[in-house]
């Protein structure tokens, strides 16, 4: 990593023991737990987003699917809209 930049930030006294006994129990320093947590708070976001838009993608998809089908065939004695041979088109 790079040049430090010093951040000062208020935590809970719950926050600091729980950071405290981390640094206690990895060896690691409470500054290194910290931006470690930072890291994997951004990856998450990421992962969040791109999560969303592939649902997006996939309701859009689906929506195409339904406005491109038949009409239910009247023979189709469980309900669907689709045939199977719709499939493999």
């Amino acid at each position: 990593m790079g040049t430090k930049i010093r951040k000062q930030v208020y935590i809970e006294r719950e926050q600091d023991a729980l950071l405290k006994q981390m640094a206690r129990d990895t060896g690691m320093s409470e500054s290194q737990i910290i931006r470690e947590a930072i890291n994997r708070h951004a990856r998450e976001l990421d992962q969040h987003e791109r999560r969303l838009r592939a649902w997006a993608n996939t309701q859009a998809f689906i929506t195409k699917r339904i406005a491109g089908q038949p009409e239910q065939v009247a023979d189709d004695k469980d309900g669907r809209t689709w045939r199977r041979e719709d499939l493999y088109e």
